[in-house]
């Protein structure tokens, strides 16, 4: 298990080698380190700035040789965000490091802070509003199949599709409270009566009485946040969303 000071360490290493490096013009902190809030579990988020006519791709599997050869990575994933690559890595000591490379002249912060260690960034980019319609949908969608999943008996189904409903249920009431609504990152911090009901719409065990308790506890939620974040959107669907509840036996 790695420790804080190691994670430092390893931090201040890399952003070094990056300074050396001829194919990166600029680095900066994403994440709890950019905010000074850094536990005892955070990763190591870095952002390059490729120099003109490098590549990503060329850039990354140069990082990737030395964090796996140098550094102790054990496996990693990508995940692209426009032009950029997040390139995520998993360590022997558990650490995560998330490098991203961006090409010339889009280093910027996309959602959360950024702080520059050296070179030069661009503007921030305008935060996106979500899609509260979609979000909406997404959760009527896990509705339904959680509905047919308890119908049908398949116990295991029905707690997937529930779990993907009270997801988006969480989403809702993180954007409405102004909390980050990505990943849970807000949940623990929303008001305590809808804490108490997120906890008690966790399922206790397979049986069918106990999943239909967990359905309609998260559907009543559910129309409760989608009328808060877009009322015309949930009153066109309330009726039918409501008629789930009891559409079992039909």
């Amino acid at each position: 298990m790695f420790t804080q000071a190691a994670r430092a360490d390893l931090r201040a290493e890399l952003l070094s080698a990056a300074e050396g490096d001829k194919m990166i013009d600029a680095a900066a902190l994403f994440g709890s380190a950019a905010r000074d809030a850094e536990d005892r579990w955070s990763d190591i988020d870095l952002a390059f700035g490729l120099a003109p006519g490098c590549d990503v791709l060329e850039v990354a599997a140069r990082w990737t040789h030395l964090l796996y050869q140098s550094h102790g990575a054990r496996a990693h994933v990508d995940i692209w965000s426009g032009d950029a690559l997040y390139r995520v890595f998993l360590m022997d000591s558990t650490l995560q490091i998330d490098l991203s490379f961006w090409p010339v002249g889009t280093l910027r912060a996309t959602g959360g802070p950024l702080r520059l260690v050296f070179g030069r960034a661009a503007d921030a980019a305008p935060l996106s509003k979500p899609d509260l319609t979609a979000v909406i949908g997404m959760a009527w969608l896990y509705a339904l199949h959680a509905r047919s999943s308890i119908a049908r008996g398949r116990g295991l189904q029905a707690v997937h599709m529930l779990n993907g409903l009270r997801d988006q249920v969480v989403t809702l009431g993180c954007l409405r409270a102004g909390l980050p609504a990505s990943q849970g990152r807000g949940v623990d911090d929303l008001d305590a009566p809808l804490r108490r009901r997120i906890e008690d719409s966790l399922a206790t065990n397979l049986a069918e009485e106990e999943l239909r308790r967990v359905f309609a506890a998260l559907v009543s939620l559910l129309l409760e946040e989608a009328a808060a974040a877009a009322p015309e959107a949930a009153g066109s669907i309330e009726d039918v969303l409501q008629g789930l509840i009891n559409s079992f036996d039909g």
